[in-house]
């Protein structure tokens, strides 16, 4: 690997943020992104970027590119071989949390680690995906959402798709309520076996897809009517995406045990949740659909 290979992922990345960005500042009426740009002490650093807004009540877009001398725990407990090596860790990391309870959470991710070690062969890999939390499902929205997930994987191979699927359901699972995270989507980590421009391309292909599967739905829900029980529902069901990313997420884990900035890491945490005792959804109710048809892995392209 070269450094021309490491800065042609550090310019995509930069305009991937960009990109995002003004795509969902387009479906606000005024309100725009900030911008904090930060150091890391041990080295490198970012630039966070936060919504607040009438659509996206708090929407975060985050491009960091840090580098240390050892890897945390998080990265290295399943591959002890990576211990004691340098790192380099870059990508676009982003979850938006809307107002309105019919639009979904969207989440997404992609990146790139590097580990070296002198008069060793350095070690890279890609990772990263996209999924969908929703609250007042439609399969018609779920569907489409794969249909970009399958095209972002479709040139690269016919069992990309339905691997990554696969792989996005069991690893956004939150064992402790038996339950998946949302609709899914895609997930890779540890990806090189392709080649260094092979995997490089197919990181780009979900980055450029996330914004084509998630903006039809905002466009398509976000003037819905919704009413105060909708709202507290959307509240209540906030809470796992909090559970999730505190107990099991790895890159919450990483950003954390390496050093990172804590105000970037925990931005994915949605701006107003509420946890209730032991609530359970009214029996046929819209809420219980949620339950009964969507928080559990399925084929939703009949694949």
């Amino acid at each position: 690997m070269q450094d021309n290979d490491i800065n042609k992922v550090i310019t995509y990345l930069l305009g991937l943020q960009n990109s995002i960005c003004a795509a969902l500042e387009g479906e606000e009426n005024t309100a725009r992104f900030i911008e904090d740009q930060w150091q890391r002490q041990e080295g490198g650093g970012g630039r966070t970027r936060v919504l607040n807004g009438e659509v996206f009540e708090q929407g975060g877009v985050n491009f960091s590119h840090v580098s240390g001398f050892n890897l945390p725990p998080s990265a290295t407990e399943k591959r002890p071989e990576l211990a004691n090596r340098q790192f380099q860790a870059m990508g676009v990391s982003l979850v938006i949390h809307p107002r309105n309870p019919y639009v979904p959470t969207s989440h997404a991710n992609v990146r790139l680690f590097i580990a070296e070690k002198a008069g060793e062969p350095t070690i890279w890999w890609f990772g990263g995906g996209f999924d969908l939390t929703p609250y007042y499902p439609f399969e018609e929205d779920v569907t489409a959402w794969h249909q970009c997930a399958k095209a972002a994987c479709d040139p690269f191979g016919a069992s990309v798709y339905p691997q990554f699927k696969k792989w996005c359901d069991e690893y956004f699972f939150l064992k402790h309520r038996n339950e998946t995270r949302g609709v899914g989507g895609l997930f890779f980590d540890d990806l090189n076996e392709w080649g260094f421009a092979q995997c490089f391309a197919f990181m780009q292909s979900v980055g450029n897809h996330y914004i084509k599967a998630y903006l039809p739905i905002v466009q398509k829900r976000k003037n819905t009517p919704y009413d105060e029980k909708e709202r507290n529902f959307q509240l209540y069901r906030r809470g796992r995406y909090v559970e999730y990313n505190l107990v099991y997420d790895r890159g919450t884990l990483f950003g954390l045990q390496s050093g990172g900035r804590t105000e970037s890491i925990l931005m994915s945490l949605p701006p107003v949740v509420h946890w209730q005792y032991n609530w359970q959804p009214e029996p046929g109710s819209a809420e219980s659909a949620l339950y009964d048809r969507y928080l559990k892995p399925q084929n939703w392209l009949d694949i």
